[in-house]
Formats: C-alpha cells, sequence, structure tokens
C-alpha cells in the first residue's frame, strides 16, 4: 500500500517492505528457559525499544520532514495499533529471553492516549533475575511538563528529551512547527522535579544548520547534573535527504567544545552503550556527578555494532533488529494467538538467534561515492518515525 506525495511513493502502513513474514519455526532444538541467548555475532538481548504511536507533533527534517509527512500523509489506523495488553505480553516474551530495560519510542510516545496504564502494566513486569525494568522513555517534550509527575507515578524511571539548539529561530526551524525551546526547558525542569532521572538530552548535529547550537547548549546543562548528547546526523530510512557533508563528526565537535571547557572521558556506564562518555570537571581536574556530562553517539564515524543488544517493536507489532534495518518480522498473529503460549517467545529467540546485523560497520568501511555510501540502499530501510530511535 502506499501513498502519493509530490509525485513520490511513500511506503507507508508497513514500511518499507510490505507484508511481512510471521516467523516460522526454525530447524533443530528451540530456546529452553535459563537458556542463554544471544545472535550469530554473540549479542546478547538486553534492551527493547517499543514504538507506542507513528503520529509526532513536530516536523524535524531529520526524522518526519513536512513535505512528506503532511496532511495527506495515512497514519495507522487505531485498530491496527497493539492494545497495551498485548504490548505488555510481549514484553514479557522479550523479558524471558534476557531484556532488562524497556524504552518507549514514537513518533512522539506522549501522544497516545493514557500511556500510564501501558507504563503501570510494564512496571509490574521483573526481569529472570526478579529485578525491577529499567522503563524510559524518549520525547520531544512538548507535552512532558503536564505529563511528567503522572509518568514517574506510573512508574516510569527516566526520560530523555530531544532539543537541538537553545536559539528559538534555529530550534523552530528544524521541529518545523514553530514550538518554543522555552516549553521543552520546561518539560525538563518539570520532568526533573518529578525525580525522573537522570535525565538525557539528545542534540541532533547537522552541519549547515545548528552546529553554532553545540557550544551554548553545553554551556547551559553544566552544573544541571544532566547528560547532553551529541549524535551525528544519520542516514535512517529514506526521506530525510541525507548527505555526507552533513554529518559532523564527533571528533569535531569534541575539539569545539575542548577550546573552552575541560572535559575526561568516562567509562561505559553499561555494555552495550551507545554513547561514548566525557564528564565535566571541576577547578581539581575531577569528573562531578552533579556537573554532569557530554556524551557522543557516532554511529556514521564510529559504529558500535558489536556490542549492540537491542531490539525494536513497531506500534502495531512488528519486529526489527537494527535502526537501519532493511526487513522485519511481523510478530502481531503470535502475540493475538492464545493456542501456545510459548509460540512468541519461541520466535523471538529463532529470530535473535539469526541475527547478524552490523550496518553501521559496513557503511564505515564502505568508500563513499559523492554524498553517499556505496553501500546505501535507503530506498528499502525502515523509516526513524515508524520503527523509534
Amino acid at each position: 500500500m502506499a501513498h502519493v506525495v509530490s509525485e513520490r511513493v511513500i511506503p507507508i502502513m508497513i514500511q518499507p517492505l510490505g507484508n511481512l513474514p510471521v516467523p516460522a519455526p526454525l530447524p533443530g532444538p528451540t530456546w529452553q528457559p535459563g537458556q542463554a541467548l544471544s545472535d550469530q555475532r554473540k549479542r546478547p538481548l538486553r534492551d527493547l525499544r517499543i514504538s507506542v504511536t507513528d503520529r509526532c507533533n513536530f516536523r524535524c527534517s531529520y526524522c518526519m520532514p513536512k513535505e512528506i509527512f503532511n496532511s495527506d500523509y495515512v497514519y495507522l489506523p487505531h485498530s491496527a495499533l497493539l492494545s497495551f495488553e498485548e504490548i505488555t505480553r510481549t514484553a514479557q516474551s522479550f523479558i524471558e529471553l534476557g531484556v532488562e530495560k524497556i524504552r518507549l519510542t514514537g513518533g512522539e510516545p506522549l501522544l497516545r492516549k493514557n500511556l500510564e496504564i501501558l507504563i503501570e502494566q510494564l512496571s509490574a513486569l521483573k526481569t529472570l533475575d526478579g529485578k525491577a525494568l529499567d522503563i524510559t522513555l524518549t520525547t520531544n517534550g512538548s507535552l512532558l511538563a503536564r505529563k511528567a509527575q503522572a509518568l514517574k507515578d506510573a512508574g516510569l524511571k527516566r526520560v530523555t528529551v530531544s532539543l537541538d539548539g537553545l536559539d528559538d529561530a534555529v530550534f523552530k526551524s528544524m521541529n518545523d512547527v514553530d514550538f518554543p525551546v522555552s516549553d521543552v526547558l520546561e518539560g525538563i525542569e518539570a520532568a526533573k522535579a518529578a525525580g525522573l532521572g537522570p535525565i538525557k538530552v539528545n542534540m541532533v548535529v547537522k552541519r549547515g544548520t545548528n552546529e553554532q547550537e553545540i557550544l551554548p547548549m553545553a554551556r547551559y546543562f553544566k552544573g544541571k547534573g544532566i547528560a547532553l548528547r551529541f549524535i551525528e546526523y544519520m542516514d535512517v530510512g529514506a526521506t530525510n535527504g541525507w548527505r555526507m557533508n552533513e554529518v559532523m563528526p564527533s571528533s569535531e565537535i569534541l575539539k569545539l567544545l575542548l577550546t573552552e571547557m575541560s572535559l575526561k572521558p568516562l567509562e561505559p556506564s553499561q555494555t552495550g552503550e551507545t554513547a561514548e562518555r566525557w564528564g565535566y570537571v571541576n577547578e581539581h581536574g575531577k569528573h562531578e556527578a552533579s556537573l554532569g556530562e557530554i556524551g557522543f553517539i557516532s554511529s556514521v564515524t564510529k559504529a558500535f555494532c558489536s556490542d549492540c543488544n537491542r531490539a525494536r517493536l513497531t506500534t502495531e507489532g512488528q519486529l526489527y533488529l537494527c535502526l537501519f534495518a532493511t526487513q522485519g518480522y511481523d510478530l502481531k498473529p503470535l502475540v493475538r494467538s492464545t493456542q501456545d503460549p510459548q509460540a512468541l517467545t519461541q520466535a523471538i529467540a529463532a529470530i535473535w538467534s539469526q541475527r547478524n546485523d552490523n550496518y553501521s560497520e559496513l557503511r564505515v568501511s564502505e568508500p563513499m561515492t559523492g554524498n553517499h555510501s556505496t553501500l546505501s540502499d535507503a530506498k528499502r530501510r525502515v523509516e526513524m518515525s515508524y520503527i523509534g530511535g
């Protein structure tokens, strides 16, 4: 199914491959409870990203550009979405396979009505060793001020807020809906007051658009106990018009920061950490957590595929194993089946055990032709707005 916008054919509903296969049992022994699960590169399954909506109230050029996601764009009908109970049931299967962290994404997840109910259901689940799940959420911050306390009360642990600059003109040009910086900052403060921390703030850096906001952002968040993370502009999906000459490498951002402030490298906070961490230091040259930290997510220039432990579930129940995926699996029939309660868990285990994704490593190793990698097959990659960041 496709929708025509300005003479471009944009695949919708199931992006970008049409009907995806329902996973079938693989030959050989099935996974057994308590058995270690890893993919073909010996990577465990620890982190599940769940998209709860394909809608967003921003039109950021690097994710949901307005010329494509306009008033004619057809979003998923509510009937196509997994219910909260179905999401929770699916999450339980992932937990049985080793997942310890769940991140709710979108689109903009706070647009999903009564999201607190889902968070309550997820927070009742326990990891394999009986601990509470690490439940977090990524948001553009537009609705956070009014929802922060309710999210915390429902069981949400932390939030990550997207903010691409402090200058209103720059930020409004990037979100393309005239949304002011002050409202996002208000949401961050509300989240901090509610105890949704430690808070992370993500800034996508696009050369020629907002690199002048790097130092102001670092100055502003220093001393606030917040992790500010700079993300290289990525070649996700097919609609953002990605060009390599618009990527500002993390190494260049770090060099800029060091012209004004002292930073020291920090150890990864956990296995599979996507960000390279640097801490603000005090007058004695030591990092203090209260000062906050800087992170660099360098998936264009410095791949972190080797220890990626993340799976992604779309809002209609499709499983993708990489942010740059060109194929996925439709779990919805198994989610809604009552014939074999373990069929879903076994199917996920079979899919993960065959996983071999390492797109970013391959991209880094490929020569560039003009502004694009020879590896690029953007016409087939799933959209970030559909799969979640």
